[in-house]
């Protein structure tokens, strides 16, 4: 290629064209998309030296100031880690947003997954290899190349203790990007990997279904205590979504948490969401958040006693 001056001609052109992928990048470019916007490596040289260019990883550059956002400090790693590189486990899971923020401590390691045979090494990146990823196991969110849901909490199963585990099964769910169903015949197809055996157990356990608080899923556990079979879930009832659904006693739960039931609108909400169960002839309780935590003997005693009389 033929070689081109730093002042050419063509200068606000090739400006143009690298401050347009930067943008849709997240802020960052490789050494091999900025010759391929034209600049030579004499040009690319001199943006470092004047600070238009920021290394962040080997040949991959923060275009404008060096400052990233979470996105672009993703992409560069991927960038970084060549071809076939995805974001992946946790940092994955944040991008999906199944994990909240708080799981990444600030200036934690990224995490991508690279083809096995690769052994990149850039600086704040935890690789991890895989044999091969196929087409269903690789997605892409704002522009980042990265693992597909089913996958992402497959290789979190691996990572994250039981509880954050379930808290992200439900808010996959919830997110509408992977149901239990669907991530039980990801098991059944991927027998023996790493994880597979705590995601069954959890998927598996009498007590599990999709909810949508801690509260809710303090409140699973006593139910089944008092006798009652597992409930329906963020289910539409008379045109309200509620907590707890049992059609086969026309038992309807909600439980109250402190954050949302605090006003007065939500509070009249709730009474008028009371009355419409109980014009349909079903029976609606309602917990509240200390009475789920410290008072669990006497929910229990409630749901128990309110059972035994709709089942007679």
């Amino acid at each position: 290629m033929a070689r081109i001056d730093v002042h050419s001609a063509d200068e606000p052109s090739r400006r143009s064209s690298v401050w347009g992928l930067a943008r849709v990048q997240h802020g960052v470019v490789t050494r091999a998309q900025l010759v391929e916007c034209g600049l030579s490596g004499e040009a690319i040289e001199h943006r470092i030296r004047t600070r238009r260019l920021h290394r962040v990883h080997h040949c991959v550059y923060a275009v404008g100031r060096p400052q990233l956002t979470r996105e672009g400090r993703w992409l560069a790693a991927v960038l970084a880690c060549g071809p076939g590189a995805v974001l992946s486990h946790l940092s994955a899971a944040l991008c999906w947003g199944i994990v909240g923020g708080a799981n990444l401590r600030r200036g934690g390691p990224v995490h991508v997954t690279v083809p096995a045979g690769r052994r990149p090494r850039p600086s704040g990146v935890r690789v991890h290899r895989r044999a091969a990823l196929d087409a269903s196991e690789r997605s892409a969110r704002d522009r980042i190349p990265l693992t597909s849901p089913i996958r992402t909490m497959l290789d979190l199963a691996a990572e994250l203790p039981a509880p954050r585990l379930e808290r992200a099964v439900g808010v996959a769910d919830k997110l509408g990007l992977a149901s239990p169903d669907q991530l039980r015949l990801a098991l059944a197809e991927r027998r023996g990997a790493r994880g597979v055996g705590a995601l069954r157990a959890l998927l598996d356990r009498e007590s599990f279904a999709v909810t949508d608080s801690e509260l809710e899923r303090r409140f699973l556990p006593i139910a089944r205590r008092a006798g009652l079979p597992l409930p329906e879930t963020q289910a539409m009832v008379c045109g309200f979504r509620v907590d707890f659904h049992w059609p086969c006693l026309g038992l309807v739960v909600e439980t109250d948490g402190l954050r949302y039931h605090r006003t007065a609108s939500q509070q009249a909400r709730d009474r008028a969401r009371d009355q419409a169960m109980t014009e349909a002839g079903l029976v609606p309780l309602r917990f509240t958040h200390g009475q789920v935590l410290r008072q669990p003997a006497r929910v229990e005693h409630t749901l128990r006693k309110v059972a035994r009389r709709l089942r007679s």
